[in-house]
């Protein structure tokens, strides 16, 4: 492999898998449809800022909170619950194609 093709393949995986391992603070913000710019990187400054998972919880629950109540001024609405830490909806199992054994 030449060098080159080397340094791409590498930065190429380092990329991708950034994406995968997101932090909370770089995680997808709730309602951010809603949201300035500016509001988004506070919300990000607090939740990087938190030193414990049940701060960072009580971030995210107030913020679901303040989001609830715009998108009801606006005329939208958003999901009752607040998504869980971790990104994956329920189960977050192999999938339904892996027999049971």
């Amino acid at each position: 492999m030449k060098p080159g093709m080397f340094a791409a393949a590498v930065l190429f995986t380092a990329l991708s898998g950034s994406a995968i391992a997101q932090t909370p603070a770089e995680a997808p913000i709730f309602g951010s449809e809603l949201m300035t710019q500016q509001e988004r990187l506070e919300y990000r400054d607090r939740m990087r800022a938190a030193r414990t998972q049940e701060e960072r919880e009580q971030i995210r629950n107030q913020h679901h909170e303040k989001m609830q109540v715009r998108a009801k001024e606006r005329g939208s609405t958003l999901p009752a619950m607040p998504p869980m830490p971790g990104g994956m909806g329920p189960g977050g199992g192999q999938g339904p194609g892996v027999p049971k054994r």
